[in-house]
């Protein structure tokens, strides 16, 4: 019993750590030809061994520590993003949970919320100002657009009846919640774009302005660290929107056929996230708090209290001033 506790989480870890590694490489090769290139090819045959290769060269690579940064903080920086960014995955069904929890989407809301502090303690710790402006700007950047996203998921719920991400699968069965929400369904991808730090909405990492942001000091194991919890709250946040707007119908006969829906759901709405960046240039900074706070929160905000007095006013009962 003991033994079956503890292989539990590994066999959630390491599929998810092979599909982040997988997902680098999808990326890689997705823009090299929609920019006319091969992408890598080298390493292995068409290049499917370049994640093993970046993996093994960033993890022997000599940690490289500034002098004057807080160093258990710093180390310990990386560690808690890569820690919350595989615990956000434990409500997820798959079909089935592997925590079977009656909160579940409000414990994932919570993690993600946890997320901001270590990217505020990597730029904080590193003791260089460029890595504390690249880090305030990424903690603004995820506040604001985490108020969207909890107002969606609060709609989300508000139709489904349900704080159990696994029950959203029988909420759907006749009809995905995508359809009566479209609105709030385009509004969700795009404020998880931003969230993830994906291009148009890579400010955090903005090269060009910030050479990577936050995490300008780390190398090696670190930086490796951080670039694995952004791509796997990538494929966590494609999951989650699958679920809560294209939930596949549950087959109890069947589950292995509900888990290849969600994942061919996930690999396509992960592929459009690649499309993006290599289709759009990078927002001003400006133009993106103007998008979440001027439009996109009134339009929420309006679409949420509509959810809450419309099943009031079918029931008979005044609103309440």
């Amino acid at each position: 019993m003991i033994m079956f506790k503890m292989l539990n989480p590994l066999m959630l870890i390491i599929p998810i750590l092979l599909a982040v590694a997988f997902l680098t490489l999808a990326e890689r090769k997705l823009l090299g030809y929609m920019q006319l290139r091969k992408g890598p090819n080298i390493v292995g045959p068409t290049g499917l061994l370049q994640p093993v290769a970046d993996g093994l060269k960033l993890f022997i690579k000599e940690p490289v520590r500034p002098s004057t940064a807080s160093q258990i903080m710093f180390l310990l920086a990386p560690i808690l993003s890569l820690t919350l960014a595989m615990m956000i995955w434990t409500p997820m069904p798959m079909p089935s949970p592997i925590l079977d929890m009656n909160m579940g989407i409000l414990f994932m809301l919570a993690l993600s919320s946890l997320a901001v502090y270590s990217i505020l303690a990597s730029g904080w710790s590193s003791n260089s100002k460029y890595a504390l402006i690249g880090a305030l700007r990424a903690v603004a950047q995820t506040i604001s657009y985490e108020v969207t996203l909890g107002l969606i998921i609060l709609s989300t719920i508000l139709l489904s009846g349900t704080f159990t991400l696994y029950n959203f699968m029988f909420t759907q069965e006749l009809m995905w919640l995508l359809l009566p929400t479209w609105p709030m369904a385009m509004m969700w991808y795009i404020s998880t774009l931003a969230e993830t730090n994906r291009a148009p909405f890579d400010l955090t990492e903005g090269e060009s302005e910030l050479v990577s942001g936050f995490n300008v000091e780390y190398a090696g194991g670190p930086f490796a660290l951080f670039f694995l919890a952004e791509y796997s709250n990538i494929l966590m946040m494609n999951t989650l929107s699958t679920i809560l707007f294209l939930a596949p119908t549950l087959n109890m006969m069947n589950p292995g056929s509900t888990t290849i829906n969600i994942m061919v759901k996930t690999m396509i709405m992960s592929s459009v996230f690649l499309w993006i960046r290599a289709s759009y240039p990078r927002f001003r900074y400006d133009q993106l708090m103007h998008l979440v706070w001027k439009n996109f929160l009134p339009v929420v905000l309006a679409a949420t209290l509509t959810y809450i007095a419309l099943p009031l006013s079918m029931a008979g009962i005044p609103p309440q001033t």
